[in-house]
């Protein structure tokens, strides 16, 4: 891809929750999380040109459900980095997406990290990546690890990160869906179904030990989210995914976030691409993919220097 003079292009990653145990809401409607997040070979690219103000454009996967107003998170994100900095400079952001939108991999957050990067670099700024991370916060709770990358433990509201051990890399298979699921409306569903009473969330030792070990076999035993429950009965067609990959003889199939996006684990590249064959015959999902984990953080592309 050609780059304008001056522009700056950063990759960000989506990413799978390998585990998502959520507790009762707090006085703020909050819920506490703890999860484990592994970012995957599926990015997000910002490119980040000069210009006189903030404006957007959109190209990719599901691109004409991304809005380019004022509610788009990667322009909230070049709003707050001038408000932190106190600079004045615009640019022009152009995203090219490959996550689902509204999938629960984090596109939108992906978004948001690449434009701190991105605009960061283009405008001198000269903030460090724990700067970077601080502000992700303000943003949402995914943001934060789409700058850090690889595989971490979330906790609070998922955006307090732990680093996570990891031995080798992980072979995925994601069942995508055209039609998105509203978090807010899971985690509405969640608090209906009881989540109100939840406990206070903790994750399985034994996962962690088993992602510090690189055994996929023994990290199937392990994937859980407590969001699936209601989220298929929001979408009860997302069993027959789950259902589909374990014929697939996928090691196991979990929802990722708030859904509907269904990760299924695979032994190597090799049964992966078997898994995905399979399930792409059942017909139950728009789009099956084959990626791969962990991966790194937000980086810098490229840094094209002006004309």
């Amino acid at each position: 891809m050609t780059y304008p003079p001056g522009a700056v292009a950063v990759r960000a990653p989506g990413k799978i929750n390998l585990a998502l145990r959520v507790g009762a809401p707090d006085d703020d409607g909050y819920h506490p999380l703890a999860t484990v997040f592994q970012a995957v070979s599926l990015p997000e690219d910002v490119i980040a040109s000069p210009a006189e103000a903030l404006s957007l454009t959109v190209e990719g996967r599901d691109a004409e459900r991304v809005p380019t107003d004022d509610s788009n998170l990667a322009l909230r994100a070049a709003r707050l980095l001038q408000e932190h900095t106190g600079l004045t400079a615009g640019a022009h952001l152009h995203i090219v997406k490959q996550v689902p939108v509204a999938g629960g991999m984090g596109g939108g957050s992906a978004d948001a990290a690449a434009a701190l990067l991105a605009c960061d670099q283009l405008w001198d700024a000269g903030l460090d990546r724990e700067q970077l991370v601080q502000l992700a916060r303000r943003l949402g709770a995914d943001v934060p690890f789409a700058l850090t990358g690889l595989t971490a433990i979330g906790s609070g509201r998922g955006d307090v990160l732990t680093s996570a051990m990891v031995g080798g890399s992980y072979h995925w298979v994601l069942a995508v869906q055209d039609a998105g699921l509203s978090t807010p409306e899971v985690f509405a569903a969640f608090d209906d179904d009881g989540g109100t009473h939840a406990p206070a969330p903790r994750l399985d030792d034994a996962l962690l030990a088993a992602l510090r070990g690189g055994d996929p076999l023994e990290l199937a035993r392990h994937l859980a989210n407590d969001l699936e429950e209601v989220a298929l009965d929001l979408r009860p067609e997302l069993g027959d995914v789950i259902a589909a990959a374990d014929r697939a003889g996928a090691l196991a199939a979990v929802l990722s976030g708030s859904g509907p996006t269904v990760a299924a684990l695979a032994l190597d590249e090799r049964h992966a691409r078997s898994v995905a064959a399979v399930v792409r015959e059942a017909e139950v999902a728009s789009e099956v993919l084959v990626v791969t984990g962990p991966v790194p953080g937000a980086r810098v592309l490229e840094h094209v220097s002006g004309g």
